[in-house]
């Protein structure tokens, strides 16, 4: 399957949102909320005080432009109100009342701006991607994206297209729904792709919003806990399937695992405004279900060296409780801090499906030195997840 990774670009959400921003927001708004005593350690347990949005937190927690009163409307509103035997002067005061009452944005509102974002921080992620490989937009023969957090039909490949803009006759794969599992299912793809065709050249972007699931109305405990983890970017990266001067991993094999009855554990649900993230309490132990099942892939495929491990682990890093588990099932002569840039890219926040990515570059830039056994790993809703054994270059 052999396939080679150029380093990739990484564009930060830039608008840095504070944790103590979102602790304030958050008592200014639920006051009375059962669990607003805990925050603090809530917040400290994640292990991130600051995180790039790529608008700014006013933006999220702005009320709609349209008026308080947008359900039923202020047509049937005034005829609800004059049938009970309401005086027209009282029914100007009350309609002015409810509409001055301060109501959630609507979905567009809220995502509308978030998708010219996403499609802006995607190009510039793409640009930069092409740049370190020393390559044209006019060279790339497919291009794989994904975007998760804001939907759109014609989505960010048909935009790409046109922005870069790119040959006529490129192949595009969007892949919307792939969320935290964006970074390595696109790179296992890229690497079949060239391993069908080696001339060919791929280019990987993923661009998230992830803030559009920051719900100011939301009181419930785990609408708290998604508020503190989320940051916004964009990533992208060339896969060829010949080496290159610039390329610096290669992509050897891929893994694809699906843990049944899982479906429920996280996902994303489109209220009347907007996404909310939904998580469940059991998510990080099934999520370890599948690093034990990558551990035994593994094992087995270097049954014959009893003491092989990989020098480096770039894993999605979902929580710090996810982390502490990868930690305990790894195995015997892993060194110490194998985990260390996927610990570091978490405490600005979790990246979802960019994360990967964010977590090699963090590896590229410390000078990773060459014939490192690299392992690199992701899961996502489902639960699915996706690893991709290789060696540094």
């Amino acid at each position: 399957m052999a396939a080679y990774l150029c380093p990739p670009a990484v564009i930060h959400g830039e608008h840095p949102v504070e944790t103590g921003e979102i602790l304030a927001e958050v008592r200014d708004r639920h006051p009375h909320a059962p669990w607003l005593s805990r925050i603090e350690g809530i917040a400290a347990s994640t292990g991130i005080d600051s995180r790039g949005w790529m608008l700014p937190l006013d933006t999220a927690v702005a009320p709609t432009g349209a008026g308080g009163l947008q359900i039923p409307g202020v047509a049937p509103a005034r005829e609800a109100l004059a049938r009970d035997g309401f005086t027209e002067q009282d029914v100007d005061r009350v309609i002015a009342a409810l509409e001055a009452v301060p109501a959630a944005q609507t979905v567009q509102e809220r995502t509308a701006p978030a998708w010219e974002a996403v499609q802006e921080y995607g190009e510039r992620a793409a640009r930069g991607a092409l740049q370190i490989a020393g390559l044209d937009a006019a060279d790339v023969d497919c291009l794989i994206t994904s975007h998760s957090t804001t939907p759109a039909l014609p989505g960010l490949d048909v935009s790409l297209a046109n922005r870069l803009p790119l040959r006529d006759d490129v192949l595009l794969l969007p892949a919307a729904q792939w969320a935290c599992i964006a970074g390595t299912r696109s790179l296992a793809l890229a690497a079949d792709l060239v391993a069908a065709d080696p001339d060919r050249v791929v280019l990987v972007v993923i661009s998230e919003a992830l803030s559009t699931t920051y719900q100011p109305a939301d009181d419930s405990l785990e609408s708290l806990i998604v508020r503190l983890l989320f940051a916004d970017t964009a990533v992208a990266a060339v896969v060829t399937g010949r080496p290159r001067p610039e390329s610096v991993l290669r992509l050897d094999t891929a893994w694809h695992h699906t843990l049944p009855g899982t479906q429920d554990l996280h996902r994303l649900e489109t209220r009347a405004d907007g996404t909310h993230f939904v998580m469940d309490r059991r998510g990080p132990r099934a999520v370890q279900e599948t690093v034990v099942a990558m551990w035994d892939w593994l094992r087995g495929r270097h049954q014959d060296d009893e003491t092989w491990h990989p020098d480096l682990l770039l894993a999605h890093p979902g929580g710090t409780r996810v982390l502490e588990y990868m930690e305990q099932t790894m195995p015997e002569g892993c060194p110490p801090g194998i985990l260390g840039y996927s610990r570091d890219s978490y405490t600005s926040g979790n990246r979802g499906g960019a994360a990967v990515f964010d977590i090699l570059r963090r590896a590229h830039d410390d000078g990773r030195k060459t014939g490192d056994r690299t392992v690199l790993y992701a899961a996502a809703p489902g639960l699915t997840a996706t690893a991709i054994e290789g060696e540094w270059l």
